[in-house]
């Protein structure tokens, strides 16, 4: 594949992700104190996949190795799946997904790159630690998203336990330990992003 297909691929990814959307029958079960919480987490975790998929496709973009590129690619496939569910949760509950996604995209797919122009080794420790902090953010959002919405804590349950595998994968397939300076500034934009997501 020639590089202009290449960069001709990455921009149908980019629209396929942003511009996803799946019908769903409202969800009318909830209080509205409690729809409007799960909205806001839903939405959080949308933005997250969106970042993923962002992330993942950026660092197979320039990965060196063959089977570190094959790797990623099926993470990324495998976080889409994560990306529907939240997606349709959202439009279940009569939310909508952040306007700000487009820029966490281009953001994340940026990063991915550089780390994966640093190396292999580097671009795996993106990896396991952001799975890390995505594994604790999901942790938090089933403390306080509502008892009653089985449906929202079932997804991020099922989420959880998938961030976790693809943490250890990355580990098992060579990661690097991340500087703790770096670990610090992806702590610090995830609180951003994940603030702002919850309101835009």
């Amino acid at each position: 594949m020639s590089l202009n297909d290449k960069i001709a691929n990455e921009l149908n990814h980019f629209l396929k992700i942003i511009t996803y959307k799946d019908e769903a029958e409202a969800d009318e079960s909830l209080t509205k104190s409690d729809k409007e919480k799960s909205i806001s987490l839903m939405r959080v975790n949308a933005s997250g996949e969106v970042s993923a998929q962002a992330l993942y496709r950026g660092q197979a973009f320039f990965s060196k190795t063959p089977e570190v590129k094959e790797h990623l690619i099926k993470a990324g496939d495998e976080e889409f799946a994560h990306l529907e569910w939240c997606t349709k949760r959202l439009e279940e509950l009569g939310g909508k997904k952040s306007l700000l996604d487009p820029f966490y995209y281009a953001g994340s797919f940026t990063l991915g790159s550089l780390a994966a122009l640093i190396g292999d080794g580097t671009s795996l420790g993106f990896v396991e630690e952001t799975e890390k902090q995505v594994v604790e953010h999901l942790k938090r959002h089933l403390n306080e998203m509502s008892p009653d919405d089985k449906k929202s804590r079932e997804i991020l349950e099922k989420m959880l336990e998938e961030e976790e595998i693809h943490g250890q994968e990355a580990k098992d397939h060579g990661s690097k330990d991340l500087p703790a300076p770096v670990k610090g500034i992806m702590t610090a934009t995830s609180k951003i992003m994940t603030t702002l997501s919850r309101y835009i």
